[in-house]
């Protein structure tokens, strides 16, 4: 390896911000309106175009989007929600905030997204709705969970945090069930700086969805007879997109399609150079009715930890190629669920396989075949040595 190549800067994730994004803040900064304004409502149907659902509701995060999702299908105290053993900790973070209970459930050691006969295990008579993540930008199987969901008259509200752009049958990952929920945090797809989006195709959802986000008052901004006079309807929050992340996001999905075709070519080559390292489990790019959007390429080193992630990590910072992990503890086992739930030591043995032994590697649109390249190299490099 030379010099040049040990000393190559690669990073995990790095957002693409250039002279539109910068105009449109501008642009909005140099006027008056800050919220509540046309920004907002123009990105909100351009998303909803964009991914084939009726309504699109902008959101300050992914977390809130999904909370006010969970809240407007009607689930609250008393309830629970099937939610994967291996997501981020918002996901049962935003059903505890309904004041209903995650009840956690396998994933798939094929795709790490929800396992259909898990969740058919955890259901009981309090199960209220199902909360599939679509786990790195593969969406889960959506038509038997949607079985599931529909014989047990479940909501379904699909965490695609990582996924837009991701297909199903050849729908958006987010608009098969009842609610879908995106992220465009600095490292997602696409970014408004920090924000989140709702989809739904259901009218009353979508209506209690955006006065929820915006304290439940009975009349919007454009609706009040007079300045200042409106009413509480019912608990709200805060949970509102500004302006200038609005109009960064409008700029942001015109870049989509490039941004996610640059991802899966180098999604693929940086696939096809990995595949067939011994004891490695590459999670698939496609599956069954299933394509994923190419969030990253997740490299899941063997269950009896033969082969050692953090040995790998160290090579690979060594040679300033960036990676994360998705994610590092599967959630029943995490010190805050642990202590609720205390979880037998040999519950959930795919999500614990995944959080001690995955990788996330960097495939992003910042990047290019030549990273991918010098990336495959370091980790074949690494098996050569061991």
């Amino acid at each position: 390896m030379t010099d040049r190549e040990s000393k190559r800067e690669i990073p995990f994730a790095r957002p693409l911000l250039g002279d539109a994004e910068r105009a449109a803040a501008q642009r909005v900064l140099s006027g008056h309106v800050l919220t509540h304004g046309p920004e907002g409502r123009a990105f909100e149907a351009a998303f909803a175009e964009f991914v084939g659902a009726r309504h699109a509701v902008a959101t300050s995060s992914c977390t809130t989007a999904l909370h006010l999702a969970l809240v407007a299908a009607g689930v609250g105290p008393g309830d629970e929600v099937i939610v994967p053993a291996m997501t981020h900790v918002a996901t049962a973070h935003a059903v505890e905030h309904c004041g209903a209970t995650p009840v956690f459930a396998d994933v798939s050691a094929e795709t790490g997204g929800l396992d259909p006969a898990a969740l058919r295990a955890a259901l009981t008579p309090r199960s209220r709705a199902v909360m599939p993540v679509h786990y790195i930008g593969l969406p889960c199987a959506m038509d038997e969970i949607g079985a599931v969901a529909a014989a047990r008259g479940l909501a379904v509200i699909e965490d695609a945090a990582a996924a837009l752009g991701g297909r199903f049958g050849g729908r958006q990952a987010g608009t098969i069930g009842t609610a879908g929920a995106y992220s465009f945090y600095p490292t997602k797809l696409m970014t408004t700086l920090e924000g989140g989006m709702l989809v739904t195709d259901d009218d009353a959802l979508a209506e209690a969805a955006r006065k929820k986000r915006a304290f439940s008052y009975d009349k919007g901004l454009g609706e009040r007879a007079m300045p200042g006079l409106y009413d509480i309807e019912d608990l709200g929050w805060n949970y509102r997109m500004n302006e200038v992340q609005a109009a960064i996001g409008l700029c942001q999905l015109t870049r989509l399609p490039d941004f996610l075709a640059r991802r899966r070519a180098n999604a693929e080559r940086l696939h096809a150079a990995l595949a067939g390292l011994p004891g490695v489990t590459l999670f698939p790019l496609r599956h069954g009715a299933a394509e994923s959007c190419c969030f990253c390429v997740n490299l899941t080193l063997p269950r009896d930890g033969s082969v050692s992630r953090d040995a790998l990590m160290r090579h690979l910072q060594a040679r300033g190629i960036g990676f994360s992990v998705h994610y590092p503890v599967a959630l029943p086992f995490s010190r805050y669920h642990a202590a609720r739930n205390h979880p037998a030591a040999e519950a959930f043995p795919v999500a614990r396989w995944i959080a001690a032994q995955t990788l996330s590697l960097p495939c992003g649109p910042h990047l290019g075949a030549d990273d991918m390249d010098a990336i495959a190299a370091a980790v074949a490099d690494f098996f050569q040595e061991g």
